[in-house]
């Protein structure tokens, strides 16, 4: 005799069902909406008029925007479907349906505002006693843009297309203005060949007026800094008497070269070497995390491809964050960061820099492990001072912590909930989505944070 449970689709519901009861009390959906409801969003409900028809609250949205990022669901289009297919996201939209195009357009109107939630979300976890800021780690990590590295468009390939599309537009002219017909082919229309060519040849002005722009800027940084590695030999040669050894710095080249390029479809992405070998079409997504929490507190996107000049400007917005969060007293970074400049950046703004000064070996000898500690330099500039800091047993502790501080946020974003490419295009609009990226990741590791507590 068979012993099953009945199955019976059809039978109503005796009462009506309460999305409270759908998800267990410790779900990281209940959790994002309780933290949405405690933000203060009068920034986003202002900027609705009120008339017409009823519009979606901000908090649905920007929950349903934040627990997709937080479980790997990131197109509009999934999200919409999820409302219907999960019983997560059902209960963090209120049962609601919000389609596609009003999620995408919430995402793309708010990113602004999102900014300011992230330090909100951080003050909370400031409250909750998870977050300290006291040693952070800085590191940044490539993550492709919405758009194909084969989209690209080098300065002397754009002179060769433009070259032949000018002499295809002279040809189809002539055959325009000449008045035997007979030897245009077939199905062939002269003035759509020449809109399409003469579009085409817009688009290639501008990616060349783009390449030359850039190639301008690129020239008056390379010279300044030129000045400056000139200056400071002559002042040595005046201080020595002796002429500096060494290579001449070469003088920065006018013009762009013939390899520089734009992206056709995000021309503010850029070609960036990639983990595991070869280019690929990236922005390079900058993020410091407090050391303890694995919390990031602040975060940029940028396009160079190198990290040498994004000290500075997190070091900024780390002391842009309100008081209330706490100081930042040591920065952990790779060789990737460090440079003399950037060191004294960190002492100016009263910050102890561990900087690496070179790439270190994984498996040190037993003889370095346990050298003794060298005695202090006397009067120390910054760098040595660093470098002395860095072979002391506490600067070796903490240097330790910046591997497994920002390397497993990065993992966690890219691997854990598969974010790894932008869907957004465009500098500002990359800058807001990977702002909301690592909010949710933030909300994620909180309710993580919260239940170990």
């Amino acid at each position: 005799m068979s012993n099953f449970r009945p199955v019976d689709r059809e039978t109503g519901f005796l009462m009506p069902p309460s999305v409270e009861e759908w998800l267990p009390e410790k779900h990281l959906a209940r959790f994002v909406v309780e933290v949405i409801a405690s933000l203060d969003l009068r920034a986003m409900i202002g900027r609705y008029r009120g008339c017409g028809e009823a519009s979606y609250h901000p908090t649905l949205l920007l929950g349903l925007l934040v627990y997709g990022y937080a479980t790997g669901v990131f197109s509009s289009r999934k999200l919409e479907r999820a409302t219907y297919d999960s019983v997560a996201f059902r209960f963090v939209a209120a049962n609601q349906h919000p389609d596609h195009d009003t999620i995408a357009a919430f995402r793309r109107r708010f990113l602004k505002e999102i900014e300011t939630l992230f330090v909100q979300v951080l003050m909370l976890a400031r409250e909750m006693g998870v977050l300290k800021i006291g040693t952070v780690a800085l590191d940044g990590t490539k993550i492709h843009a919405n758009a194909s590295r084969h989209s690209a468009l080098s300065y002397e390939h754009a002179g060769k297309i433009e070259a032949q599309l000018q002499a295809e537009v002279a040809e189809l002219m002539a055959k325009a203005e000449a008045a035997d017909q007979a030897d245009v082919p077939d199905g062939m229309s002269i003035p759509d060949e020449l809109a399409r060519r003469e579009q085409r040849l817009a688009e290639i002005a501008k990616a060349r007026a783009t390449i030359e722009a850039r190639a301008k800027e690129r020239q008056a940084r390379e010279q300044a800094e030129y000045d400056a590695k000139m200056a400071a030999r002559a002042a040595k040669a005046a201080a020595t008497g002796k002429k500096p050894g060494g290579r001449l710095p070469a003088p920065p080249v006018e013009g762009p070269g013939p390899a520089d390029q734009v992206n056709l479809t995000d021309e503010a992405s850029r070609i960036m070497p990639v983990p595991g070998g070869g280019f690929e079409q990236c922005y390079n997504a900058q993020a410091a995390v407090a050391a303890g929490s694995l919390l990031v507190v602040v975060n940029d996107v940028v396009q160079a491809t190198n990290d040498k000049q994004q000290l500075q400007p997190m070091l900024d917005k780390l002391g842009a964050l309100p008081a209330e969060l706490g100081e930042v007293e040591t920065l952990l970074a790779d060789t990737g960061y460090f440079s003399e400049v950037n060191v004294e950046a960190c002492v100016a703004a009263e910050v102890d820099p561990l900087i690496a000064l070179g790439r270190q070996p994984h498996y040190p000898s037993l003889a370095e492990r346990f050298a003794p500690v060298p005695p202090p330099p006397e009067n120390p500039t910054p760098v040595e001072a660093m470098a002395h800091r860095l072979k002391t047993p506490e600067g070796k502790k903490l240097y330790a912590l910046r591997k497994q501080t920002p390397e497993p946020v990065f993992g966690i974003i890219k691997s854990v909930l598969g974010f790894r490419q932008f869907l957004l295009r465009g500098r500002d609009n990359v800058r807001g989505e990977w702002n909301l990226v690592t909010m949710a990741y933030n909300m994620k590791r909180l309710f993580a944070l919260a239940g170990a507590a």
